[in-house]
């Protein structure tokens, strides 16, 4: 039999499917014309090479779109890791890591960087009063004024809350004064809250860098600065200097000894007595805290009450005031029968008439002790009835619906008009001392005291005069009218045990 030569189609169909399973799908056997069964396998692998290379390029470009999009959904969050959602500003994060960058240049010799860091004033009562949305609003509009008062280079930064931060590169005082300044100004515009206009100042720290200072330390030392320029009541400027930091550590000590203040029962209370002018007779007290501090002696309340509204613990200690006050006051009705309508007059900051929980707590020391709620004064100052949003009215119309009085402290001190009196829920007014002082010899001063009697007269409300310190002071304020009066010349502030010696003689002073 004779024997035939091999097939060299044979050899290219295994060629071929040797390079195709190998991955090269471009791979195609050639064809010879032929019509037979090797013809027909050597189609059917084109074929095939055909359908997977199609598979395999709609493969290769899905792969290609979807690690597009991993990479879009990484730079996104990325970004969203270093964005303020709210106001779309840098975050914490964010200003972190330019510092930490301008820092590293500075200790190669380049300028140092500035940072300013920012509290908006009066912010919780825009909250308070008109609802978070709008404060919302606010914190929008304060974060595109500042950015306009910037350059495309520096770093506008949302810490949380309403403080911001600005990074300043390459930068040194004068121009850091010049752009907080911009920012101060910028900032004292009004904004537009819907159908309001709301004004929203700022207070501001500034830290230029030292060499080879930490993020932390440099952030620490503007938010000093900041906490200092704070303290000044007005929108203003701060510069970091050591004493500050000082300054802020003994704050911070004295605010844990204050916390141990009000838990170790370190507080007291002095009363100074209040006169009816026409009598004589002492009609109540004012309740005055003092802090019996075991290092420091007996401090006055200008030396830790503004230091308790900066750290909010002004409702723990505006709670201790009154429920000792007026508990006070009980032991004086059952010990003593003071007369039924001897009163106890307590101060509060606004920061507890914004407390939603101060009518329930009122409510509950009169319930405690059994005190009559008419024999509670509750005195606030003239600023914080005027300008008093939503929750204040709502805590004023709620203690006069208790029956407790209400009196204005400090009248005449910062408003030229007293119309806004006939609008006020309150019972009593209280003439600032700085308008009785001139009383014994100058005559305009008679005049102008004599016209505002008049008008709180005329608004059918009580007056009351305090800082009296002579005879001829008493005397000229009750032929004026004014019903009581208050003053060193009744009385200093002291302990209830003392206060206990002025109720004999029918508890007259004059």
């Amino acid at each position: 039999m004779k024997n035939e030569a091999p097939d060299p189609r044979l050899h290219a169909l295994v060629e071929g499917i040797v390079r195709i399973a190998g991955g090269d799908l471009s791979t195609r056997i050639p064809h010879s014309g032929a019509r037979d069964d090797v013809a027909a396998v050597i189609a059917g692998i084109n074929l095939m090479a055909d359908d997977l290379q199609t598979i395999y390029q709609e493969l290769e470009e899905r792969v290609e779109s979807r690690t597009a999009m991993l990479r879009e959904a990484q730079v996104e969050l990325e970004r969203m890791a270093l964005t303020d959602p709210l106001t779309q500003l840098a975050n914490r994060t964010a200003l972190n890591s330019v510092l930490s960058h301008a820092l590293a240049e500075s200790s190669r010799g380049e300028m140092p960087p500035a940072l300013l860091i920012l509290d908006l004033d009066s912010f919780k009562g825009i909250n308070d009063t008109l609802g978070h949305s709008a404060g919302d609003d606010v914190l929008r509009a304060i974060a595109r004024r500042l950015q306009d008062a910037v350059r495309d280079t520096d770093t506008v930064a949302r810490l949380g809350g309403d403080e911001f931060a600005v990074m300043l590169p390459k930068s040194n005082l004068v121009r850091a004064r010049r752009v907080a300044n911009r920012i101060l100004k910028a900032l004292s515009e009004s904004l537009d809250v819907g159908d309001l206009k709301v004004t929203c100042g700022t207070s501001i720290g500034l830290r230029i860098a030292e060499p080879g200072q930490s993020v932390d330390d440099l952030v620490m030392e503007a938010d000093t600065a900041m906490y200092a320029a704070k303290a000044q009541q007005h929108s203003s400027i701060k510069v970091f200097e050591p004493a500050l930091l000082y300054a802020r550590r003994l704050q911070s000590v004295m605010i844990t000894e204050m916390r141990e203040a009000i838990r170790q029962d370190q507080l007291t209370l002095h009363y100074q007595p209040v006169v009816d002018l026409a009598t004589g007779r002492i009609e109540g007290v004012e309740a005055l805290v003092r802090w019996n501090h075991p290092e420091r002696g007996l401090l006055m309340p200008d030396q830790f009450i503004p230091l308790a509204e900066e750290t909010g613990m002004i409702v723990d200690l505006g709670h201790w005031v009154l429920r000792n006050a007026v508990r006070q006051l009980r032991k004086w009705q059952q010990d003593l029968q003071v007369d039924s309508s001897f009163n106890v007059r307590v101060n509060i900051s606004t920061t507890e008439l914004q407390n939603l929980e101060l009518i329930e707590h009122v409510r509950d020391i009169l319930r405690e002790t059994g005190v009559d709620a008419s024999n509670l004064i509750v005195e606030l100052t003239e600023s914080m009835a005027v300008n008093g949003g939503d929750v204040d009215q709502y805590s004023l119309n709620g203690l006069r619906r208790l029956g407790v009085q209400l009196e204005i402290d400090d009248f005449g001190t910062g408003y030229s008009s007293i119309s806004y009196l006939r609008k006020l829920p309150v019972n009593v007014v209280k003439i600032d001392r700085s308008l009785i002082s001139g009383l014994g010899d100058d005559e305009q001063q008679r005049d102008f005291v004599a016209a505002v009697l008049h008008l709180i007269h005329a608004c059918g409300l009580k007056a009351l005069a305090e800082g009296i310190e002579t005879a001829e002071q008493a005397e000229v304020l009750r032929e004026m009218g004014c019903g009581s009066g208050q003053g060193y010349y009744f009385g200093r502030p002291a302990p209830a045990a003392e206060i206990v010696a002025l109720f004999s003689g029918n508890g007259k002073l004059l």
